[in-house]
């Protein structure tokens, strides 16, 4: 199982079309995949139409449940999608008490990690979209990962709040014992403006051998897809914004 993050300590960048958007084209590949909105937002779950004010179960039971976790309760978590091998771990507002309530509690950064060790067999691949914020939610979608993806509007506004974030892999990684395999990704690109060109170039300047080559354009598709509550890549499967993040997932593996 494949575990991937999808992180920036700025919001508006493109985290949740990302997540969206990799999780379709990889289910629509044929594989398993399961995707974990850690955002109190809910962003991820309200793109298909979970409410998340309706839920009986979400992503924080489990921590409620972090001394009895099994691999039913995680399961039990999950939701459908219209595609079958696609499922979403929704989010509630409650996520946003956990770090007043039980972020000071031993192993609390470790839960998600453990959750997704029981249920390694179901999933090939497991994406996962972070609030904008470092916490007990962003600690435990490093912990359990394998890649970070840091989606980067291409804009210098955004560029700042990617040194922030990078800044904090680096905290993470070594608090975690761990190098994350990083991929930056510059999204709602527009050619045509000076500006997303240079802030595309001072990008490729600053981190060029973590940046991908690509670069996601700005597309009305992705906002038209959320609104069919649908990945584009089965809403709009020839726009081409769902073509760039195809040849994302060839360079991703």
């Amino acid at each position: 199982m494949k575990i991937w993050t999808v992180a920036n300590q700025k919001g508006g960048v493109g985290k949740t079309t990302t997540t969206v958007t990799l999780g379709g084209l990889l289910a629509q590949q044929g594989h398993r995949v399961l995707l974990i909105d850690v955002d109190p937002h809910a962003s991820l779950s309200y793109y298909f139409g979970i409410d998340s004010e309706e839920l009986s179960s979400s992503v924080y039971d489990l921590f409620i449940h972090k001394g009895t976790l099994t691999s039913d309760v995680t399961m039990d978590c999950l939701c459908p999608t219209k595609l079958d091998s696609l499922f979403v771990l929704p989010a509630t507002m409650n996520l946003a008490t956990l770090d007043r309530t039980l972020g000071t509690q031993n192993g609390m950064g470790l839960i998600i990690k453990k959750a997704l060790k029981l249920i390694e067999n179901e999933f090939d691949y497991v994406l996962m979209d972070c609030p904008p914020v470092l916490g007990v939610l962003m600690v435990n979608a490093l912990a359990a990962c394998e890649r970070v993806l840091v989606p980067v509007q291409t804009e210098f506004l955004a560029l700042k709040g990617l040194d922030r974030m990078m800044h904090t892999l680096e905290i993470m990684g070594t608090s975690l014992s761990k190098e994350f395999n990083t991929t930056i990704i510059p999204t709602m690109f527009d050619k045509r403006i000076k500006a997303a060109m240079d802030a595309y170039d001072k990008l490729k300047e600053d981190y060029g051998d973590q940046t991908w080559d690509g670069h996601i354009p700005v597309d009305t598709r992705f906002r038209d897809a959320s609104q069919a509550q649908s990945p584009a890549s089965v809403a709009f499967p020839r726009s081409r914004g769902v073509y760039a993040y195809k040849k994302l997932i060839k360079e991703l593996g």
